[in-house]
């Protein structure tokens, strides 16, 4: 007998549009919370001297601003004195942080490498809500040793998933230390930022904070609570308005040119099969980035040749569910307001992934070229990208994936209140052979009451090789999700989501498809007192259900107990127990495990334990550790990883990961063990010069992958790389004829040079 869905897509779509008029009343209604008054920034009275002291007369007569400390106490007693001052120009924005300290040699600054980002040094810095939508921010810091680190946030930082560290633009910064602590000073380009002036007034959101690594501690303006660590100081909907006057966006132009060089080598068995031959092929390249303010509020990339020889490799991942694997995206190009791009379905799942341009199954594909278009036109954000393709060929010539070009137009603005919106997004993709896939959907964030929020979306897609095309429902997703965001008090959230068994987005990410998803989530949260040495816990119960939609069977189902806390001294602990069913309607290849290693057919149940620690983030020798252990469909799983980290000075850094993979299948006679060893290790010779070595060892694969970068640096703009990539053979006679000691190899000089007006 056929099993009925547990909502039905009629009655889910009915529901939708039936309550969507009270949920927006309901959001209107909270459009009138009393905003900050935005506070008037000073301008600066005379010239200052960007070196580190802020002691010039301009700096004296400008008030800092009333710092409160945010952790571990919020709003205690701040242990170190701490003034921050803020003011502008017609041309840049500044800060000066004063950082005494009573025991300067306690200082840490154990980073010298742009854009380093972690909490084993002390930091200064500013967020920048450069829109005022309460979504997105710029952020910009320094550490005692002067390196200057920029990130950009989205989503109001609801997790570190919301942070970038790969975006980058120009400003300064200065440093001093002396017996009294360490002093900086930021200057800030206004052409570096994107904002919207109405005849030179200007409002922004802003946050500044300081952190003292060895204590954990942190004070920030204004008095955010650690509500939503540990991002809270992170978050745009938290930062104090600030008003600028006599202040005009600009409209920037950046031209980069590059050129690269260097020797590729790949390994191809002969004609005969009897052996495996070297191809060298000489790597000349030359392209063009383009950055332009169209207008105040609007900016074009143009990109010629692209290339991305200098991205980091991917990390080794072992896939030990039914679903697939997520990447993050790394390349510059698509970084700047990326969260414009961001169309969510539900967990990692999107109707836009960037990755999907230029990768094809692990493989870069050449591109031609491009544009992308972000910003905003009044109270709307525009984001537009189109890339077109080169075919992607194999070692014998042939064409693995032809000529395509890539499209995606992404519409959304604020409606309500300033924390809710509305949107709209296409992708296409459309082969130079015929072949295409359309993908379209509306979404919308509303922010209803407190901390809570409903998210809606419905997307649809349309692909060529349809032999008959499917029902609306079959080729679309529709999704609801009610969720307070808050880690203080009552924790809840509650998800729906059908996605049809045809539903392709071909420019997005989708692990799995013909499901309705049901997921629920309670828990309460709470902060210990001063004299615990406990800083928050939270207890919480999630239930996950996935029913398959063609059919209505129960395909998995996730019950969790989980318990977190963490520490005053940024120490962090988890401990979860796990309840599973599993059916399989097919059998479940584990080939990133073994070639032969799978599941059979049917219905399992079992339960599994898991245990995570991480130490002070503070530390100089840190990092993290977990074990999960228990059963595992008709056997066992044991799987550990440690991920340490050790600073032995400002000017190197070691760290990595080693993770360990048990399987058992008694009843089978089954046995697979497979290791991930991860080495990472930052030299940074000086400010301007560092080496990054990436080295991994996957025993499933039987392979070391290796990628070695140096970056000269000299200037913001001016980038010298020369990269070393290789992928080696550990056991070669594991096949016939003997594999080659390395499969690929490249050794490539890249350098680009920006110029501005």
């Amino acid at each position: 007998m056929r099993r009925r869905s547990i909502i039905s897509p009629r009655l889910s779509t009915l529901l939708i549009l039936c309550l969507f008029p009270t949920f927006a009343a309901l959001a209107a209604s909270g459009a009138d919370e009393n905003r900050a008054t935005p506070l008037k920034l000073s301008r600066l009275s005379d010239s200052i001297t960007l070196d580190g002291p802020s002691d010039e007369p301009a700096w004296q007569v400008i008030e800092p601003l009333p710092l409160v400390m945010h952790v571990p106490t919020f709003e205690g007693a701040m242990t170190e004195r701490t003034e921050i001052r803020v003011a502008y120009d017609d041309d840049y924005l500044y800060l000066a942080g004063r950082m005494y300290d009573s025991n300067p040699s306690g200082i840490q600054a154990v980073d010298i490498v742009r854009d380093a980002a972690n909490f084993q040094n002390d930091w200064f810095g500013v967020i920048l809500d450069s829109f005022n939508d309460n979504e997105n921010a710029l952020a910009f810091f320094t550490n005692p040793a002067g390196i200057r680190t920029d990130f950009s946030v989205s989503n109001d930082m609801q997790s570190m998933y919301d942070f970038n560290n790969s975006w980058s633009t120009f400003w300064d910064a200065a440093v001093q230390r002396n017996d009294q602590g360490w002093f900086a000073e930021l200057r800030i380009p206004f052409s570096s930022l994107r904002f919207q002036d109405e005849h030179g007034a200007v409002i922004m959101g802003l946050s500044v904070s300081r952190r003292i690594a060895r204590k954990g501690e942190s004070h920030v303006f204004p008095a955010i609570p650690p509500n939503w660590e540990p991002v809270s100081t992170w978050k745009p909907s938290q930062a104090q308005r600030v008003r600028f006057t006599g202040v005009y966006s600009r409209n920037p132009l950046y031209v980069t040119p590059y050129a690269m060089g260097g020797l590729d080598q790949a390994a191809a068995l002969n004609p005969a099969g009897t052996n495996y031959e070297t191809d060298n092929t000489p790597a000349r390249d030359l392209g063009l980035d383009v950055k332009y303010g169209l207008t105040s509020n609007l900016t074009l990339d143009l990109t010629l040749n692209t290339d991305f020889a200098q991205v980091e490799a991917d990390d080794q991942q072992i896939n030990l569910t039914r679903f697939s694997l997520f990447f993050p995206e790394k390349r510059l190009f698509f970084q700047e307001r990326a969260s414009t791009f961001e169309f969510g379905l539900g967990e990692y799942n999107r109707l836009f992934h960037s990755r999907r341009i230029g990768i094809y199954k692990g493989d870069q594909v050449p591109i031609y070229g491009g544009a992308r278009l972000v910003g905003r036109v009044g109270n709307w954000d525009v984001g537009a990208i189109d890339m077109q393709t080169a075919p992607l060929l194999d070692e014998d010539g042939q064409t693995t994936l032809s000529s395509e070009n890539l499209g995606v137009a992404r519409l959304r603005r604020q409606v309500f209140n300033p924390y809710s919106y509305v949107g709209g997004m296409v992708t296409s993709r459309v082969g130079s052979e015929g072949g295409y896939n359309y993908a379209g959907g509306l979404d919308g964030i509303l922010r209803l009451f407190g901390e809570d929020y409903l998210a809606a979306s419905w997307a649809q897609t349309i692909d060529s090789g349809w032999e008959e095309a499917p029902s609306v429902l079959d080729a679309g997703q529709l999704r609801l999700n009610w969720q307070r965001r808050s880690i203080k008090g009552m924790v809840y959230g509650a998800e729906i989501t059908r996605r049809g068994n045809r539903f392709q987005p071909g420019l997005g990410f989708v692990d799995r498809t013909d499901i309705t998803l049901l997921q629920g989530q309670v828990g309460y949260g709470w902060f210990s007192p001063e004299s615990s040495l406990i800083l928050r816990q939270l207890p919480s119960i999630w239930w996950t259900e996935y029913r398959s939609t063609s059919t209505g069977q129960v395909e998995s189902v996730e019950a969790e107990l989980n318990w977190y806390i963490e520490t005053k001294k940024d120490a962090a602990a988890r401990f979860v127990l796990y309840s599973y069913f599993e059916h399989l309607a097919d059998s479940l290849k584990l080939r990133s495990l073994a070639p032969d290693a799978y599941v059979p057919t049917g219905d399992y149940r079992f339960t599994q334990v898991y245990a995570y620690y991480s130490l002070p983030s503070g530390n100089l020798l840190g990092g993290t550790g977990w074990v999960r252990g228990g059963e595992y469909y008709d056997g066992w799983q044991l799987t550990a990883r440690i991920s340490p980290r050790w600073k032995s000075s400002r000017f190197i850094e070691v760290g990595g990961s080693a993770r360990l993979d048990y399987v058992a299948f008694p009843k089978r006679d089954q046995e697979y063990v497979n290791s991930i060893v991860q080495l990472r290790v930052k030299s940074s010779l000086s400010v301007t010069t560092s080496v990054a070595g990436f080295i991994q060892y996957n025993s499933a694969i039987d392979a070391v992958i290796v990628n070695l970068r140096l970056r000269y640096n000299p200037r913001e703009g001016t980038d010298l790389y020369l990269v070393y990539n290789d992928n080696l053979n550990t056991d070669r006679q594991r096949e016939v004829p003997t594999l080659p000691f390395s499969d690929t190899r490249a050794v490539l000089l890249k350098y680009s040079i920006t110029f501005l007006r």
